[in-house]
């Protein structure tokens, strides 16, 4: 029983590292870069969930009404009059490196501005969400907030795969995403639909950030932890692979799960590096990467 409870929490917690890593691929896939910032709109998203819900009182996943089009619009405003500038500069270059140093920027400006702002402490909302249970033959638990984090996860990646697959578009952002020059002689604004890709992976950060805020702390740092996260996991199952990175996050939370189990939390962490390292070094395209873009 100890085993399969040990499974249900890896792929419960390792779907919403999924979804954080979901964006982050997203973005690689249509802009060939790496947001650094992206944990940093993941604390955005998990500040104005807590502070909606603690001043409103209602259920928390109804910030997701408020808190995704707020991480949308500040996505797309971020690449439109920020990010936007230096693609321009660098429009020759498949994969722009300016960029990397631009939001590696933006990453430490936002944490510090929040820190600055709310200070270094930890916010958590009331117990009544995080300590509903189910129980199983009285010793299978099941979170009730881990269990809708599941399901938020995978509604949106299946949801976001549906997009990306049957709309106009989503099918834009996959010709954009394999070749911007001949996608803007076909007519498409490219730069548009960058600022359309950047709201789109920032709003699904901020449902990962309302999912987890029911059980997890909130502060100023909380998102380099998932950002690190989600750069190993789209390492892990390949950079622009939608169903790779909820592959490469239910990997990474068994492995935390089942480390728990043996192992202290360091060497958790250790091994989740080391399996990090071996990826890169035999298969750098990811465990499911494309042989391909999109």
């Amino acid at each position: 029983m100890l085993l399969i409870q040990a499974i249900i929490n890896g792929i419960f917690i390792g779907s919403v590292y999924g979804l954080i890593a979901l964006g982050l691929t997203l973005i690689f896939g249509v802009m060939k870069i790496i947001n650094f910032a992206h944990g940093s709109f993941l604390m955005i998203g998990m500040f104005a969930t807590f502070f909606f819900t603690s001043l409103s009182g209602i259920n928390p996943y109804f910030s997701i009404i408020l808190v995704c089009p707020l991480l949308f619009f500040l996505g797309f405003i971020t690449q439109h009059f920020l990010l936007k500038s230096v693609l321009i500069a660098e429009h020759d270059i498949r994969e722009p490196i300016s960029v990397l140093l631009l939001t590696s920027g933006l990453w430490i400006f936002l944490d510090n501005l929040f820190l600055v702002f709310f200070g270094p402490d930890y916010h958590a909302l009331p117990a009544p969400f995080s300590k509903l249970n189910w129980f199983f033959a009285d010793t299978l638990l099941i979170n009730k907030a881990r269990f809708c984090a599941f399901i938020a996860s995978w509604a949106s990646a299946i949801g976001l795969y549906l997009f990306l697959q049957r709309s106009e578009l989503g099918r834009s952002l996959k010709a954009v995403g394999q070749d911007r020059q001949m996608a803007g002689l076909l007519g498409i604004d490219v730069y548009k639909t960058y600022n359309i890709a950047f709201g789109i992976a920032c709003a699904i950060v901020g449902i990962a950030g309302a999912v987890l805020v029911p059980f997890y702390y909130v502060h100023p740092n909380v998102g380099i932890l998932f950002g690190i996260k989600a750069f190993i996991i789209v390492v892990l199952g390949g950079l622009g692979s939608i169903s790779g990175a909820l592959l490469g996050g239910i990997i990474v939370g068994l492995v935390e799960s089942f480390g728990g189990q043996f192992i202290s939390a360091t060497m958790t962490e250790g091994l989740i590096y080391i399996i990090f390292l071996a990826v890169l070094f035999f298969r750098p395209s990811g465990l499911f990467g494309l042989k391909q873009d999109w």
